[in-house]
């Protein structure tokens, strides 16, 4: 297919294989911060599995669902609205542009936690809940401003900064604080809600240190009332986007809340966090896909925008399969690790990973539809949030009415993700398709020659002790699935992922 949409010119290759070596390095950087989240996060969910337990994992989940989107909210969709701005306003120093979005985030977002700290029923369902809990309502502003410093930093493709933050100092901070203040028998009962704002506040600070020496100081900075309403409107489909994506992977558990017991709750939450390791490869190339896709809206480059979408969606689905596989298969080891009742989780923890797997084109998708078609992207949003809620009562309520305990409950809320992601990615990827006039498509059937053998060798490893289950049968299917996918999936294109030297040569020939 010709592309009558991107100008010609000699630079355009050059150009092309700059994006790619932004991207592939943006990719290298953070499956180490996969790594790191890894490591980090299991100690954290065995903390809350076995020390605080589920029915207080299960409250402390409830209440971090509607914090986190608060707070996206109140970002006002700067995490991929920003790397627009910055890129259309060549007049004001970048700092000031970072600033109004930082006021503005800082304003919603306290006017939020106040009114979540005079109203905390919706933080707690359940109705239990201790004066110091009250306090989690603190980390809104913290999280909305991270959003926003880590997006600015992106811009500028420093994605080392979000892995420190996001991928080090958080995990690890919240881990060791709810580790040490459940030995506080003041504090005890509300260790994991202070646990996560202690952490909330330790990501920003290691944000906004790199900021400061990024960007430095504004220059002659003061708030615009006019400016920074023209802002809001602007932001507002992206600020509804972002809530209404994230959302998806938050309602089941504020609907669970609502219809199953605070241990159920709890099991789902141990499953999601497992599930949503790989998922942070797919939102972590969102901040640098933002900058590569704004420069070539800015030239019409409609092909090269195609391809990359495409390149990274592959990357994804292949990392998140080998990976989505290695949790899955030993599912019942792996949920074991937090406690004997987390073994109920299983199902839900396969049916999430597969989840992740086929939203990923939805979420590369949305990562142009959101520059290119924002009303249309938010409405298939919305759909995409409503049929989920929609299945995700029906489902529940069969589980009840055959009389199945609350572990199916946690799977009916799972298996409803899944299918409502799986429609959301067929249908951004056949409009972003019709608007460049380029094909989008992520899978290749490698993917399947890959998985088969993997499949094999984790089914193997089940019969040895749990143990050895994780210890080898874990890293025996990710070299199956990687030596197969490396072998019969990877091209000279894709292999730029793991080439480190590709990014420098780029940068000397651009």
């Amino acid at each position: 297919m010709t592309d009558t949409a991107s100008p010609p010119g000699p630079d355009k290759g050059i150009d092309d294989t700059s994006d790619l070596a932004a991207l592939a390095k943006g990719g290298r950087t953070n499956f180490i911060g996969f790594l790191l989240r890894l490591l980090a996060r299991i100690p954290f969910l065995f903390i809350a599995g076995r020390l605080y337990g589920l029915d207080a994992t299960g409250r402390f989940a409830s209440a971090l669902v509607l914090v986190e989107l608060t707070a996206l909210v109140c970002a006002m969709g700067e995490k991929r609205g920003l790397a627009q701005r910055l890129t259309d306003d060549d007049e004001r120093h970048p700092a000031n542009l970072v600033y109004d979005g930082m006021l503005l985030a800082l304003l919603f977002s306290g006017i939020a936690a106040a009114f979540f700290w005079f109203v905390p029923g919706p933080l707690f369902p359940s109705g239990e809940f201790t004066a110091l809990d009250r306090l989690i309502v603190l980390a809104i502003p913290g999280y909305a401003l991270t959003e926003i410093v880590l997006a600015a930093q992106a811009y500028r493709y420093d994605i080392a900064t979000t892995v420190r933050a996001r991928a080090v100092v958080e995990p690890w901070t919240i881990s060791i604080v709810a580790g040490a203040l459940y030995f506080v028998p003041a504090l005890s009962q509300s260790g994991l809600s202070l646990a996560y704002l202690a952490s909330i506040y330790a990501g920003l600070a290691t944000a906004l240190w790199a900021f400061f020496r990024s960007y430095g100081r504004p220059l002659a900075w003061r708030p615009r009332p006019r400016y920074l309403h023209k802002v809001v409107m602007r932001a507002l489909p992206l600020a509804t986007a972002d809530a209404v994506e994230w959302g998806t992977r938050r309602v089941d558990v504020f609907i669970l809340g609502l219809f199953a017991a605070p241990a159920a709750v709890g099991i789902y939450y141990m499953a999601q966090q497992v599930a949503s390791l790989p998922q942070k490869l797919k939102t972590s190339f969102e901040p640098i896909l933002g900058p590569v896709i704004t420069k070539n809206l800015k030239t019409k480059n409609y092909e090269a925008i195609a391809k990359q979408v495409c390149q990274v969606g592959f990357w994804i689905i292949a990392a998140q399969a080998g990976i989505g596989l290695a949790l899955g298969v030993p599912g019942e080891a792996v949920m074991g690790l937090f406690g004997p009742q987390a073994v109920g989780g299983t199902g839900a923890l396969a049916f999430l990973l597969m989840a992740e797997v086929v939203a990923a084109t939805a979420v590369v998708s949305e990562a142009v539809l959101v520059y290119v078609a924002r009303g249309r992207n938010l409405l298939i949003s919305l759909a995409t949030i409503v049929l989920q809620v929609v299945l995700t009562i029906v489902l529940i309520e069969t589980m009840v009415a055959y009389g199945y305990g609350e572990p199916f409950k946690a799977a009916a809320a799972a298996i409803a993700l899944m299918i409502s992601l799986g429609l959301a990615s067929l249908v951004k990827a056949t409009l972003l398709t019709r608007i460049l006039g380029h094909g989008i498509n992520n899978w290749r059937w490698a993917l399947v020659y890959a998985a088969a053998p993997a499949v094999l060798v984790g089914w193997l490893a089940t019969f040895l002790p749990e143990w050895a289950e994780l210890a080898l049968g874990v890293p025996a299917i990710l070299l199956t699935y990687g030596a197969v996918i490396w072998r019969r999936g990877f091209g000279p294109e894709d292999r730029v992922l793991f080439r480190r030297g590709v990014s420098a040569q780029a940068s000397d020939n651009a």
